[in-house]
């Protein structure tokens, strides 16, 4: 009988540590959804942007990524933004791809446009600009050192 009441402490034991680790996870997911609308966008590269990824606004929070697909006749990637509802952009914003420093996470940056018109649940952002390369930009600065010091030796 002991036997039984120490397995049944342990097993609640067990159960209760279970729940804690699930309960974790489950707040520390990017599930959350946004009250808001969605709004998508075609870029050419979105190098570390991924579903979850933040929407800002002057550098605030406002929304994030809950979709990322390649749009088969254009092959550019498409993703959709649900942003908050209290944000109402002019139809000419634009959204680009930026980094928090120099290795840090990718995030979508809206910058408001001067249009009367706003933009709709389910409307397309038109204005883009990719993400850039790190590796894209080192590669270009060693290479135009090298072509100048190739030109300088030529003369």
């Amino acid at each position: 009988m002991r036997h039984n009441v120490i397995e049944t402490i342990m097993g609640f034991f067990v159960l209760s540590i279970a729940g804690f680790f699930l309960t974790f996870a489950y707040l520390s997911s990017q599930l959350d959804t946004t009250d808001g609308y969605s709004l998508s966008a075609k870029f050419a590269r979105i190098d570390g942007v991924q579903v979850g990824s933040d929407v800002r606004l002057s550098g605030v929070a406002v929304g994030k990524v809950s979709d990322v697909k390649i749009d088969p006749e254009t092959y550019q990637a498409v993703l959709k933004m649900d942003v908050q509802r209290s944000i109402q952009l002019p139809k000419d914003s634009s959204a680009e791809i930026l980094s928090s420093g120099l290795l840090g996470s990718k995030y979508i940056a809206l910058v408001p446009g001067g249009d009367d018109a706003f933009l709709k649940a389910g409307d397309e952002i038109s204005f883009t600009q990719a993400a850039v390369s790190l590796e894209a930009m080192i590669g270009q600065v060693i290479f135009s050192k090298k072509d100048k010091k190739d030109e300088e030796n030529k003369k």
